[in-house]
């Protein structure tokens, strides 16, 4: 691991603790007592050089921390399957929280993971309502994947499987009926590609 100025250190723990509310560039040079914005690129970009941070290109204030110096986690953006983002997918939308994730359980680029919080019985006995899915932002998934989906504005989670022409989403539950998925408005999120349960009950 790279070794990191102490300003970029400093830097990084301001954007830990403003994951969920992001600031600007003024503000962030503020907090880092210097006087100019290029002086907090110059550091961010040092950051992502080394692999600590990724940021979205089309919006810098939406960013990733992929490496924790001290507890030796990444951070991935948790999302509701109630609604998706004004652009269709719930990417684009507001995460619910940030969840601090062991670095063994991402098995793919961690600038690629989200994760989002199951609902509904659909998916049982695999996924029950309030587990924590790990999905791997993708749009090809293959035969028998379990995917993050939108399909008709709503957001699911199910077994995708391709049948000639047409997409097939598939319960685990058995009392669900198949869904053949809608052509114009269906698209794949991701692949789940872990599964925290949180079944508390003893």
């Amino acid at each position: 691991m790279k070794a990191l100025h102490p300003k970029q250190e400093k830097l990084l723990e301001i954007l830990k603790s403003h994951i969920a509310d992001p600031l600007t560039m003024e503000e962030l040079a503020e907090q880092l007592n210097v006087s100019a914005k290029s002086v907090v690129f110059h550091h961010i970009k040092q950051l992502e050089k080394k692999g600590f941070l990724k940021r979205n290109p089309a919006n810098p204030r939406d960013y990733m921390i992929l490496k924790d110096p001290e507890k030796n986690v990444i951070y991935l953006k948790m999302y509701g399957m109630a609604k998706c983002g004004p652009a269709g997918t719930i990417l684009d939308g507001t995460p619910t929280r940030i969840v601090p994730v062991d670095p063994s359980m991402i098995y793919f680029p961690a600038c690629k993971g989200f994760m989002v919080e199951a609902k509904g019985d659909s998916m049982e006995s695999l996924i029950s309502p309030k587990d924590w899915l790990i999905v791997e932002q993708s749009h090809q998934p293959k035969n028998k994947d379990v995917v993050v989906c939108v399909n008709n504005g709503e957001v699911l989670v199910k077994r995708f499987t391709k049948d000639g022409a047409n997409i097939i989403l598939q319960s685990e539950n058995p009392h669900y009926t198949p869904i053949v998925a809608d052509k114009t408005s269906f698209h794949v999120e991701g692949i789940v590609r872990s599964i925290i349960k949180r079944n508390f009950s003893c």
